[in-house]
């Protein structure tokens, strides 16, 4: 297959490119920039010095649409809305991983992104792809809307409880923790490293943009959702999301049929691996990979059921799911190029 990749000097660009080098369909790889073409990629990041010489392209969507079989954006919000209606209609699958495909409604978007929406054609187009609870649609879409990182840890971690309806989901607490990388590459006050290092922090408390991707999914698998309750966190690491989960229960149930409808979920599911009892997953757990790992827990006295999931934010959160999508598109063993064991320590 011919790959091409926009953005691929952020971090969820270059982690796409290292994946996709080491993926045994891919013939050949072409990189994309809008502000860096001319140069290549090793003159951004030295880690490639010897290992590769591929130059910067200038984006030509015309070319692209016709020479590429998948393209990848993954450049900031508010690229692919204008970009992506130029590269549709001809032979290139396109995989967006910025936040601008996600939401069905335009205004929604304009609302928490403060940008422009893509036009309702291609919106429309756009399919959700969270390949977990989504694979068929996913296999025969034109356009996928890669999931952000929070929502992918949120989404897998509350999938069966919302889709079996056995906890209130007016009750929905999400307490979740990112690395600095989620921020992107470009830094800020909050993510520079005097600020960081030894230090612990909320922000875009209630008004983080993932909220509505959340609450998207979870009203199509429940309609009894209301609004949610999301608090994000930086933590001082590079990468990784713990996003833990709170909810009240239904009926009586108990911790044991909770981990075995899990189980039963997610057994044909490659990358989820749900924990037995009292086996609590941490970042390390799943650093560099695409699994994602899920523990539940039952306060008997509340009757309140406590998820805990974690992702590596570039990988599941970013470029591994967006590969995954890929394989599933192309009609490649959803597995392709994503066996890789989590780097320990």
């Amino acid at each position: 297959m011919k790959i091409g990749i926009v953005g691929v000097t952020g971090y969820g660009g270059i982690e796409l490119y290292r994946l996709l080098t080491a993926h045994p369909d891919v013939e050949t790889i072409s990189l994309y920039s809008s502000s860096q073409a001319g140069g290549t990629i090793k003159d951004i990041y030295s880690h490639m010095n010897t290992v590769t010489n591929h130059r910067l392209l200038d984006i030509q969507p015309e070319q692209m649409k016709r020479e590429l079989d998948v393209i990848f954006l993954a450049a900031p919000a508010g690229v692919s809305s204008e970009l992506t209606p130029q590269l549709l209609g001809d032979k290139a699958k396109v995989i967006d991983l910025s936040g601008d495909l996600r939401l069905h409604n335009r205004n929604t978007y304009s609302q928490w992104y403060k940008k422009e929406a893509a036009p309702d054609s291609v919106l429309a187009q756009a399919v959700y792809g969270l390949p977990e609870w989504n694979k068929e649609n996913i296999a025969s879409a034109d356009l996928i809307a890669n999931p952000g990182c929070y929502p992918t840890a949120v989404l897998l971690g509350l999938g069966p409880l919302m889709r079996s309806h056995s906890a209130d989901p007016s009750s929905i607490i999400i307490d979740a923790k990112s690395g600095v990388s989620g921020a992107g590459k470009n830094p800020s006050a909050i993510t520079h490293f005097g600020h960081t290092q030894e230090n612990f922090q909320i922000y875009k408390v209630n008004e983080h943009q993932h909220i509505p991707e959340i609450e998207q999914q979870l009203t199509e698998w429940n309609g009894a959702v209301t609004p949610i309750t999301l608090s994000t966190h930086l933590v001082p690491m590079t990468r990784g999301i713990m996003a833990t989960m709170y909810m009240k229960l239904h009926e009586e149930i108990t911790l044991r049929q909770l981990v075995e409808q899990y189980q039963a979920y997610y057994q044909d599911q490659p990358f989820v691996r749900v924990r037995e009892e009292g086996n609590f997953p941490c970042t390390k757990d799943v650093y560099a990979s695409n699994y994602c790992d899920i523990c539940l827990a039952l306060d008997n006295r509340t009757r309140r059921v406590t998820v805990v999931s974690v992702i590596d934010n570039l990988m599941k959160g970013a470029a591994s799911q967006a590969i995954q999508n890929m394989n599933l598109v192309c009609g490649l063993r959803e597995t392709t190029g994503l066996e890789y064991l989590p780097v320990y320590p």
